[in-house]
C-alpha cells in the first residue's frame, strides 16, 4: 500500500510539473509574439471567450469621478463592428492603455418624455482601429448609381486615438408606465476638448467599368464630434457631425475646420446594421436606468483582430 501511494503521489506530481510547463511556455509565447493566435487576440478584445461566450463584453457603468470605473477602449469601441453593414478588421496598439468611463448623470423625467446625460472620459496611450471591407463598401454602394459616376465619401475606418471628454445623450418617450428610448447621442468633443475620434474618407472612379479600392483618390481625414442613433422602423441610419476635414498628408488647420463647418450640412446619415442600431438604443436605456453593468450582443461580422506594434498605414 505504501508503495501504491508514493507511486500515485509521484504520478499527480508529474501531472502537476506537466501543466506548469505547458502553462509557462504558453505565457513565453504571448509575451514574445503578440500577433500569435495563441495570445487569443479576439479572447483580448471581446473580453470573453469567442468559442463559448455568446455575448461581447460587459462594460462597467460608474456614474460619478468618485466611483469611477474604467473599461478597455476596445469594450466600449465594440459598438463599431455592431453596427457596420460589413466585415470589419480591427487593429489595437499593443500594450495599448486606452481607458474609457462615465463620470458623471443627469436625467430629467416629465410626464411624456426623458432626457439622461452622461459624461464619459476617455484616456491612455494607443489607438484602436476599426478598417471596413472595401468589396463590402462599394457593394452596398454601388446600388443605383449611374454608370460612370464615381462612388464618394466612402468610409474606410473609425480610429480612437488620444484623450478627451465625451458626453452621452438619451432622449425618449412614455407612454403610461412603458418608457422608450428614441434617440442616442454619442458627442465626443464635451467641454470644448478636441475629438480623439477620427475617420477616413475616400472616393473612387470606376476604371474599365469597375470599382476597385486600390484605384481609389481624394483620401481625406474627418475628426468626428457627434455620432447619432435614432429609434426607426425603417433603414437604420448613423448621423455624423464634423470638425474637421483634411487630405490624409496635411493637419487640421482652420480651412479643414471650416470644411468640416460646410460638410455638416452635407454628409448623409450612413446605414448600419439593424442590431448595431438597436443595441445602441438599449445602451441608452440601460444608461437612464442607471444600470451597473451593459453586455454587449456578439458581433458576427468582426474578420480579424490584430495587435500591432505601429499604424502602418498612418491615418
Amino acid at each position: 500500500m505504501i508503495n501504491a501511494g508514493v507511486h500515485l503521489t509521484h504520478r499527480r506530481l508529474l501531472i502537476l510539473f506537466g501543466i506548469t510547463v505547458v502553462s509557462v511556455l504558453l505565457l513565453m509565447n504571448c509575451s514574445s509574439n503578440p500577433n500569435s493566435q495563441t495570445c487569443s487576440s479576439e479572447s483580448l478584445a471581446d473580453g470573453n471567450d469567442a468559442v463559448v461566450d455568446s455575448n461581447g463584453p460587459t462594460i462597467v457603468l460608474s456614474y460619478s469621478k468618485e466611483a469611477f470605473e474604467k473599461n478597455p477602449i476596445f469594450y466600449f469601441a465594440y459598438f463599431i463592428p455592431l453596427i457596420s453593414p460589413t466585415l470589419v478588421d480591427r487593429e489595437i496598439s499593443v500594450n495599448n492603455e486606452q481607458q474609457v468611463g462615465i463620470i458623471s448623470y443627469k436625467r430629467k423625467v416629465t410626464s411624456k418624455s426623458f432626457y439622461a446625460a452622461c459624461e464619459f472620459k476617455m484616456m491612455g496611450k494607443g489607438f484602436h482601429k476599426n478598417t471596413f471591407d472595401s468589396a463590402g463598401m462599394i457593394a452596398k454602394n454601388i446600388g443605383d448609381l449611374k454608370k460612370g459616376k464615381p462612388l464618394t465619401n466612402m468610409l474606410d475606418y473609425i480610429k480612437f486615438e488620444g484623450e478627451g471628454i465625451g458626453l452621452i445623450e438619451v432622449k425618449g418617450t412614455i407612454t403610461g408606465s412603458t418608457q422608450t428610448v428614441t434617440k442616442v447621442d454619442i458627442c465626443f468633443n464635451a467641454k470644448g476638448q478636441q475629438s480623439p475620434v477620427t475617420i477616413g474618407l475616400y472616393d473612387i472612379k470606376p476604371k474599365d467599368g469597375e470599382y476597385k479600392y486600390e484605384n481609389r483618390s481624394n483620401e481625406v481625414v474627418a475628426r468626428v464630434n457627434t455620432l447619432a442613433f435614432k429609434k426607426t422602423e425603417e433603414t437604420p441610419m448613423m448621423e455624423i457631425k464634423v470638425e474637421s476635414i483634411a487630405k490624409k498628408s496635411e493637419s487640421a488647420g482652420f480651412f479643414a475646420r471650416i470644411k468640416g463647418l460646410i460638410a455638416n450640412f452635407f454628409i448623409k446619415p450612413l446605414d448600419v446594421d439593424k442590431l448595431g442600431n438597436d443595441t445602441m438604443l438599449n445602451f441608452g436605456y440601460a444608461l437612464l436606468q442607471k444600470n451597473t453593468t451593459f453586455t454587449f450582443p456578439k458581433a458576427k461580422n468582426i474578420k480579424e483582430t490584430k495587435i500591432v506594434e505601429t499604424d502602418h498605414i498612418q491615418k
